[in-house]
């Protein structure tokens, strides 16, 4: 996979006197979501991922606060990409390595993927994922 498929997606954000609102729906997103999870008071010297899916898609948003999110694919082309604030996510296709670090204080990391938890979806070794 080329990690020219990386991209950020504008989520929809509506702002008036009484705050704010966003969505997400399938329309948005290269592929139909079938499981959400969030990632919450991580603490700052700590990294989340490490790992790639063989065929799993995800999207990660910052609902809250900030953090910076490292991929890399198997031609070993990098990419670095800075999250803050919920009216941006982060398409990341499968067979991209990516770790979540650098999280602000009360960083909030959402993450919609394209199907339910498979532990054999995951590549967690970064060689084996190179030579995938």
């Amino acid at each position: 996979m080329n990690i020219s498929k990386v991209k950020i997606i504008d989520i929809p954000d509506f702002i008036d006197h009484r705050g704010g609102m966003s969505f997400i729906q399938n329309d948005l997103l290269p592929f139909d979501i079938k499981r959400v999870f969030y990632i919450y008071n991580v603490p700052k010297t700590s990294i989340r991922g490490g790992h790639a899916h063989i065929e799993h898609l995800t999207l990660l948003v910052a609902l809250n606060g900030s953090f910076v999110i490292d991929l890399i694919d198997t031609d070993q082309k990098k990419l670095t990409v800075r999250l803050e604030g919920p009216n941006k996510g982060l398409f990341v296709p499968n067979m991209v390595w990516h770790e979540v670090r650098n999280f602000s204080d009360h960083a909030i990391c959402l993450v919609l993927a394209s199907d339910i938890h498979k532990e054999e979806d995951y590549i967690r070794d970064f060689n084996t994922f190179l030579n995938a």
